[in-house]
This record gives structure tokens, sequence and C-alpha cells, in this order.
């Protein structure tokens, strides 16, 4: 994947929408991957993104606390760029604040208007991209065939019902982030992905196979899956490599944590986290 440094003018225009797709992958206190949904994402200058907070997720707190990230935006027209950035400063107000709460979606939003604006400076940008389609759908069709060869036989379930169903949605956006070598998440597409059952993802290499063939046996991985209908939900687990099922090649993520990231509600959802009780009102 070939990369720059700047954006070009045509790309800054084409991140304004805030119909679009924007993933940040960041890492968390303990050094583990974490993505989030981010479609405020947009690029000011040619070399800084910033980011509109309306709601307080994990995300936010965890690039001021670390602020290497990677990126994925992918417009409407299934364009795709992806790079990393790092994490400089936020405001409450300024330019870039004034523009976010103009455009509609969240100008006329009674609940979710931007509050907060992230900026951070562009460290790498691949070049437009497409989705390579026909290896995809491929992909997904070998991931269907052999997945049930690699469940797991446990019948406690990790996955709800909702979220396995999601990960088995062929038309779903699904994407894969560890941290590289270099202490900067990575991210990428990994669309054929799907669970062969609540407890284990696969996916044939097939699609993005030479990014794929980085991630070292034995890494801790986040998978994020979505909707086009923006429901979305984010694991994270093992990643055990590729070995063969039924003749095809698979790699496998064993789910050790499930987070639902749709607001209103985030939160953790497997570990089960205990109610506690309210005792200020």
């Amino acid at each position: 994947m070939k990369t720059k440094t700047s954006f070009n003018e045509q790309e800054m225009k084409a991140f304004e929408p805030a119909e679009k797709i924007g993933l940040v992958a960041s890492i968390n206190p303990e050094g583990r991957p974490h993505i989030s949904l981010i479609t405020s994402i947009m690029a000011p200058k040619s070399n800084q993104i910033t980011l509109g907070q309306f709601c307080l997720g994990l995300s936010k707190q965890y690039i001021q606390q670390n602020p290497h990230i990677a990126f994925v935006i992918m417009t409407m027209d299934k364009k795709m760029w992806r790079g990393r950035a790092e994490w400089t400063h936020l405001k409450k107000e300024g330019p870039e604040y004034e523009r976010y709460n103009e455009i509609p979606m969240f100008r006329y939003n009674t609940y979710f208007g931007i509050n907060t604006v992230h900026y951070l400076d562009l460290i790498e940008t691949s070049e437009s991209q497409s989705l390579p389609m026909p290896q995809i759908v491929f992909s997904a069709m070998l991931t269907k065939f052999a997945k049930s060869a690699a469940k797991t036989g446990i019948a406690e379930r990790i996955l709800t019902p909702f979220a396995e169903k999601l990960f088995n949605q062929l038309d779903a956006l699904k994407f894969i982030a560890y941290i590289g070598p270099d202490d900067y998440p990575v991210i990428i597409p990994v669309i054929q992905c799907q669970a062969a059952d609540s407890r284990m993802l696969t996916f044939s290499p097939l699609a993005f196979k030479e990014e794929l063939s980085r991630i070292p046996p034995g890494t801790e991985v986040a998978v994020f899956g979505l909707t086009m209908g923006m429901e979305d939900v984010l694991v994270r687990g093992t990643f055990h490599g590729f070995k063969r099922f039924r003749f095809m090649k698979l790699g496998t993520v064993d789910i050790e944590w499930v987070y639902n990231s749709m607001p209103p509600g985030h939160g953790q959802i497997y570990p089960p986290v205990a109610l506690k009780p309210v005792v200020n009102f």
C-alpha cells in the first residue's frame, strides 16, 4: 500500500459529508487495540484530521492517553483511505467547532451536538483505494464453506445472537486491528470475516492477504463489525494464525471481550459487568 504525508484538495472535500464511514483504531491503557466508529472525521488541512465529539466513548479517552492512532475513511461510493495520525489537542470553540455544528446531522440533533473537537497531525495516508470486491466475495464464500469446522464446541455463549448474526452478514463491513511493531495501531479490512460460533471468528486470507499475513500468531486483536444500518459491535481476542479447515486456510480469533459501542448505551457486554446500585441521586 503506497502512502503519502498529506491529503489533496479533492480528498479533503470528499471527507466533509457526515454520510461516510470513519473508523479510529486506538490503544487502551493496557496496551490493547480498540476500534471506534467516528463518522465526524474530517481533514480541515492537508496534514491534519479532526474528530468531532458528541458523546464520550472510550476512544476519546484513549487517544488522549496514547496519541497514536490508525484510521479508515470510506465514502459512500466505497472509496477508502487508510492512514496513521497523532492526537495533539482538543478545543471547545473555534472555526472547526462551528463548522461541525453547522452540519445538519449535528445542528438539528437535539441530543448529539458536537461539543468538542479533537485535532490530530497526519503521519501518513494511503491514496484512494477501491475495495477488491471479487477477492472479498470469493474469500467470504470460502469462509462460509469452511467455518463450521472451526467451531469451538462450547455451548456457553459469548456473542449474543444479534452480534453473531451481524458478523455473519455477508454485506456487513468488518475490520481487524492490532498493535504494530512501531507501537501504532494497524487496521485492515477483513470483510470476509464470519463467526464460526459465538466464541470464534474466522476469515479466509485471500482478500488483503499480504497485510493479514503480517499479524503474528498469538497477537491480541480487535475486530469491528458494522452493518449499513449503522449497527455495530466490537470484539477483542487472540489471533491464532492460519490453519486448514476442510482444506481451506482460515485465520481464527478466539473471542475474549465484547463491547457495545452504539450510543447512547456504550458498555462492556462480555465478560458480564456486575450491576451496581445507584447511591447518589
